[in-house]
């Protein structure tokens, strides 16, 4: 067993097995067994069981509330938050059977007749982080399992009671045994339990989210295995303010952006560049949002705590470079235990740890540009690109901005915060490759199989 202490009290709040590498294996097996069966299951079958832990998971969602306020400091909204896009990421999911379907047509050379079809993968490695427990553990499962693959989700170290309540509402919704497998781990070992499980010859694809730092070790990993990967990795989510943008609506998605769960969500706002000419009344009203969400003291705070006291002091370090480096301080900084205040820094410049660093707290660098040829520039000089929004009343500039950025996610005259399970979700650049959400998931949880005939072969046999 190992222990989890919680970011606030420092308290003992979970207990968890500390699996090892057969353990591991042992999970991986299990998996392997059911496959056969799951993936024969009729499609209609597979989704009632995904529509039912939809419904179990919205009745259970105060259980879930209670459990992430002690492993990592949720505030109740913020899981509330999670469990509603969980439901809508299993509904979604519970569609794709349906998306399936293999399609018929006639060779480019004559006599040949082409069916392709997507067929399950075998048993998917998923590995989910603690930040958005319920939504990231639930997206990391409910696509492959829709597609008929079986599934080893190992928990984060961080909130393993938390992933634990996904994986027993998905397996009570009446998932067969074998089917989703859960393993959690010390710290201290889950190198070892990942690389276990990549290696296990029934594990055919892996899908993490979490850091680039992690991530790039694990599709190393994966790579020596030839092992596909879906990595949904670190983010500097970036807001553009055209000079012609409603600087209200502006301010008040970069507050939601930023500060929402303390800044810890991978779609987080942490730079936002801004026409000179509206910097500073667009600063002005961000600085003001900024104020009215200060916590009195830890744990009070509607936007929740930093995963622990570890965060803040690095947060911290953030700002001194920035300060020592010429920016102004414009609102927060200042940090009690395991809550940082929304911070807002004016006049960042490349040479800033704000500027380039995936800072993950409540800190929003603004960052000032030219016109909106500078404004595009400074939004593609970062090494990730998972989302970009851009502010502008001429919807159409905003749009063809939009097509010049590099980025995996765009949005216009909205927060960077925001996820449709119908929408393709993931990065370029060093945040990553594949897609979780919409049909995209398909492709990147079952195998394409390619059979042909010849053309003047009947369609149909009679089995008599």
């Amino acid at each position: 067993m190992f222990e989890r202490r919680g970011p606030l009290s420092d308290d003992v709040v979970t207990k968890a097995c500390a699996a090892r590498a057969a353990d591991a294996r042992r999970a991986a097996t299990a998996a392997a067994a059911a496959f056969h069966h799951w993936s024969a299951t009729a499609p209609g079958d597979r989704a009632e069981i995904l529509r039912r832990a939809a419904t179990l998971m919205l009745d259970r969602q105060e259980e879930a509330v209670a459990i992430a306020a002690k492993e990592v400091g949720s505030a109740a909204d913020w899981i509330r938050f999670n469990v509603e896009i969980a439901v809508a990421i299993l509904r979604q999911a519970s569609e794709l059977p349906d998306h399936m379907m293999e399609t018929v047509t006639q060779g480019a050379l004559p006599g040949a007749r082409l069916v392709v079809r997507r067929r399950p993968a075998g048993v998917v490695l998923a590995i989910a982080p603690w930040n958005a427990s319920v939504t990231l553990a639930t997206r990391a499962v409910a696509a492959p399992l829709a597609c008929g693959n079986t599934v080893v989700l190992k928990a984060s170290e961080l909130c393993p009671k938390t992933h634990e309540w996904v994986a027993r509402v998905l397996i009570d919704a009446g998932l067969p045994p074998g089917v989703l497998n859960f393993v959690t781990n010390a710290p201290d070992h889950a190198e070892e339990v990942v690389a276990a499980l990549i290696a296990h010859p029934a594990v055919r694809r892996v899908n993490f989210t979490g850091s680039t730092r992690v991530g790039r070790e694990i599709a190393v990993t994966a790579a020596r295995h030839l092992k596909p990967c879906l990595m949904e990795l670190s983010g500097k989510g970036t807001m553009v303010v055209l000079a012609d943008a409603d600087l209200d609506l502006a301010a008040e998605e970069a507050a939601h952006g930023a500060f929402f769960n303390q800044g810890q969500i991978c779609m987080s706002t942490e730079r936002i560049v801004v026409d000179a000419s509206v910097a500073d009344a667009f600063t002005q009203r961000l600085v003001a949002r900024a104020e009215s969400l200060r916590a009195p003291a830890p744990g009070t705070s509607p936007l929740g705590s930093l995963i622990s006291p570890g965060a803040a002091l690095r947060l911290r370090g953030i700002v001194d470079d920035a300060l020592s480096h010429g920016a102004r301080l414009a609102a927060g900084g200042d940090s009690l235990g395991a809550t940082f205040q929304p911070t807002v820094l004016d006049h960042v410049t490349p040479g800033m740890r704000i500027y380039a660093e995936e800072a993950f707290g409540p800190i929003v660098g603004v960052i000032r540009a030219g016109d909106a040829e500078e404004a595009l520039s400074l939004a593609n000089d970062t090494e990730f690109g998972l989302v970009v929004s851009v502010f502008s009343r001429d919807t159409a500039k905003a749009e063809a901005l939009l097509r010049t950025v590099e980025t995996g996610i765009g949005h216009i005259n909205r927060s960077t915060v925001f996820d449709d399970p119908l929408m393709p979700f993931g990065g370029v650049k060093s945040s990553g490759y594949g897609r979780f959400g919409g049909d995209e998931a398909i492709r990147e949880f079952t195998e394409c199989q390619v059979v042909t005939q010849r053309a003047e072969d009947p369609q149909t046999t009679d089995a008599t």
